[in-house]
Formats: structure tokens, sequence, C-alpha cells
């Protein structure tokens, strides 16, 4: 006999994190794009505009920063099972194929749920981290090469700046930091999809579980 069972898959702090995290890579997003093409949006000179945009930019980073930290935190030290283990289900070649040609329409079988993460949701994620620990870099480098170089950003400018050198001088740095927001916008509307997708085909109500921290498992007796 088939029921549903209700489970905890998400603790408190890592919603917190995930909307948090959600909200200023929007505003980032958003002000990145206006900074790259600045476009008249008030009353007021666009100097002082360009400044308003600009601060709230470095202020979404350094939030940006502080969630990255965090979650790198709870990878290691959460009570709950989201840790970095959950980051290497794709090393299940077998599950991961599994999961290949159900995504595909090939199979009707689905992947095994063996950690939090699926083995294509591991992969995604990781990515994602490597993103946001990529920008977060370059756009430490090109704060304090745009003349924020006091108090704390200084210090993590001058910690930093030697990968500027690697990454092609200024321009690389620009160059990479605005790919990568190509690549955020690219993965939020890939992964809403996805989320939406995979909530209706299992009902699980894995969108709502970000929200209540419950998902809902079939379960035989």
């Amino acid at each position: 006999m088939e029921y549903i069972v209700p489970k905890k898959e998400w603790t408190v702090a890592i919603r917190i994190n995930h909307w948090a995290m959600a909200a200023v890579i929007f505003v980032l997003i958003a002000s990145g794009f206006y900074i790259a093409d600045p476009v008249n949006l008030s009353f007021s000179d666009k100097v002082t505009e360009m400044n308003d945009i600009t601060f709230w930019h470095i202020l979404s980073g350094l939030c940006l920063t502080f969630l990255f930290v965090w979650r790198v935190y709870l990878m290691f030290f959460s009570r709950f099972h989201a840790d970095w283990k959950d980051f290497f289900a794709w090393m299940n070649v077998k599950n991961s194929i599994k999961q290949v040609k159900f995504y595909l329409l090939v199979s009707k079988e689905p992947p095994e749920h063996t950690h939090l993460y699926g083995p294509l949701q591991s992969v995604a994620y990781g990515g994602l981290l490597f993103m946001v620990a990529l920008i977060v870099l370059t756009g430490l480098i090109l704060t304090g090469a745009t003349g924020y170089d006091a108090g704390l950003t200084g210090i993590m400018y001058k910690i930093v700046r030697p990968v500027e050198r690697w990454m092609g001088g200024l321009a690389g740095v620009r160059f990479i930091h605005h790919i990568l927001t190509w690549g955020f916008a690219l993965f939020i509307v890939v992964h809403m999809y996805m989320a939406f997708w995979y909530d209706v085909i299992f009902k699980e109500g894995t969108v709502s579980s970000m929200i209540s921290g419950v998902v809902f498992r079939k379960a035989h007796k």
C-alpha cells in the first residue's frame, strides 16, 4: 500500500540563506546591467543616479559574500544533512545516467533519492556555488579598483588583487564578471522551470518546501 509521508528536507538556516541569496542576486543582476549600460531612470542627474545604484550594487555584493561564507559553513558544520557530501551525488554514475534518461523522457524510472540533491542537481548547485565564489572575487577586485579601497573593502581588495593579473588585468576581470551575470540569469530561469516541472511530475511540494522545509515522499507499507 502506497501512502504519502511528510519529511523535513530543509533547515531554517538553509531556507533563509536560499531566499536571501536569491534576493541579493536579483538586485545585483538588475543593478549590474544598469552599470554596464546606464539609462536615466529618474529626474535626478545621471551621475547621482549612477552613484546610488553603484552603492547598492556594492552593498548587495558584500551581502552575497557573507551569504556565500555562511553557506560554505553550513556545508561542513550544519546539524542537518545538507552538507558537502550532497554536492557529490553526481559521482554515482549509474544514478546520474538514470536521471539523464528520466529528464530526456527516455525512461519513466526516476533516479534513486540517495542524497539531498539528485546527480544533476548536485552538479548545478555545485556550479552555482563556484559562480558565486568567482563573481564575489571579481566583484571585490572591481570594487577596489574603482576607488572603494578603504576599510573592509580595501583590505579584501589587497588580498585578492594578485588574482587580477591572472585574469588578464581589469579588462579580463570585468569581462568574467559580466559573463557570470548572464550565467546567473540563465541559472535562475532553468532553476525555476525545473523546480515547477519536478513539482508537477512528483507532486512532492518541492517549491513550497523551500518555505515550509517539508516535502512529501511516497512510501510503502
